[in-house]
């Protein structure tokens, strides 16, 4: 039975350990911690780190926080690391030049904001802080030394930002290769279980394994995360790409942020930056189930007041606004465009599905039958209705909330 018992808790965990998860090395060596764990009463030590390249957070980040907040709601030990010591040296990651180095006060100063931001996330009882500095500053250059010993250039050109910039001559300079020695010497001071980043840190992490291994210790596991998408739906979140949502931003300006987002990112959101079940957010109306996680997000970051006073912000500047005068969509409908130009009309769903602002007649009947459809103001709810137009008749279509159509019926 107790057999049984550790089999179903490991599944459990296991379940939301890699929820949005896009790799895991090795997943056998993750189930074995997790047996050993259970077995032993002992808590796994979760890394993630974090450069404070920037004094401020986005969603983006949080993706991790939320990962670490997962672990921690399974009663492991949770330590969040702050690279004061490798934000100044620059991680190589994704740069074809060698970046500028950050002065030590600039990286303190950033790295102050830090402990504020992650704590409205993760529970401040039970997250271990850590500064690399704490055992790099101090670090013997025979020891440093040493630790260089551990690993090889060619290794080093292995990986994809060097070998590009080797290959077409750009400079590289040799304090780069110590940002992923020194990460990885991370996890062998801390004796890490499992490290946590997003892809583009697969390097690093497994860097990580590999120093671990030389200096006799298991291997921590590598769970890798997405880099999560900006409000643009196609690159990922990023202050230069100006897709950002940044974790100070004002509550009213997030909220407005949140809702403005796709829904299809809505539900990438949901999934990396909540526990909700997914299979519930599907079957909501995708409106509802916006704002229910722009007001979760909202109170997360700003509390409980704010999500009020933000929700009733945009609901002010666009939920109650007349039809705009400059709408989304404005169509020049012609006789020649129906099957019968003598008598011209199109059911409320084709109008729908044309307007191109729909995805399915599917979708077209859901939002009739749901009382999201206004033409002229006025509700439909008839998934059969048949809109009729006249040469020189023009009207409005609101469809949901937030877009709006122009339809103008014109002569041959």
């Amino acid at each position: 039975m107790a057999a049984k018992m550790t089999t179903s808790e490991i599944e459990r965990q296991l379940d939301l350990m890699l929820r949005g998860t896009v790799e895991v090395i090795q997943l056998d060596e993750l189930k074995a911690k997790l047996a050993e764990s259970l077995k032993e009463q002992r808590p796994l030590k979760i890394k993630a780190g974090f450069d404070p390249t920037a004094p401020d957070l986005h969603l983006g980040h949080t993706v991790l926080i939320q990962k670490l907040k997962h672990f921690q709601e399974l009663g492991h030990q949770v330590i969040f690391l702050i690279g004061d010591f490798t934000g100044m040296i620059g991680d190589p990651t994704g740069v074809s030049e060698t970046r500028v180095a950050l002065t030590n006060e600039q990286v303190l100063a950033n790295a102050k904001t830090y402990e504020h931001q992650i704590f409205k996330t993760l529970d401040p009882q039970k997250t271990r802080i850590e500064f690399n500095s704490r055992w790099m500053s101090d670090m013997r250059m025979d020891k440093m030394v040493e630790l260089c010993s551990h690993y090889r250039v060619a290794r080093m050109l292995e990986r994809d930002d060097f070998s590009k910039r080797y290959r077409e001559q750009k400079p590289i300079s040799v304090h780069e290769f110590l940002y992923p020695l020194v990460q990885g010497y991370d996890s062998v001071v801390l004796e890490a279980d499992v490290e946590l980043g997003g892809t583009d840190q697969k390097f690093n992490l497994l860097v990580g394994r590999d120093l671990q291994r030389d200096y006799g210790q298991k291997p921590q596991v590598v769970l890798t995360m997405p880099l999560l998408e900006g409000t643009d739906g196609v690159r990922k979140m990023s202050k230069s790409f100006g897709n950002y949502i940044a974790l100070e931003d004002r509550p009213a300006d997030m909220f407005g942020k949140l809702m403005s987002i796709s829904d299809a990112l809505m539900l990438r959101y949901y999934e990396l930056l909540t526990v909700v079940n997914l299979d519930e957010i599907k079957r909501q109306h995708p409106m509802e189930a916006k704002m229910a996680l722009a007001e979760q997000i909202v109170r997360q970051y700003h509390g409980s007041d704010a999500v009020k006073e933000a929700k009733g912000d945009f609901q002010q500047r666009f939920q109650k606004r007349d039809f705009p005068d400059e709408p989304d969509l404005c169509m020049k409908l012609k006789p020649t465009d129906f099957s019968i130009a003598q008598n011209p009309s199109m059911s409320i769903v084709d109008l729908l599905l044309w307007t191109g602002k729909v995805p399915s007649k599917g979708e077209a009947r859901r939002l009739v039958s749901q009382h999201a459809i206004k033409v002229d103001g006025e509700k439909l709810s008839d998934i059969n209705a048949v809109i009729r137009f006249e040469p020189g008749r023009q009207f409005s279509l609101k469809i949901g909330k937030r877009i709006f159509v122009l339809v103008d019926m014109v002569g041959e």
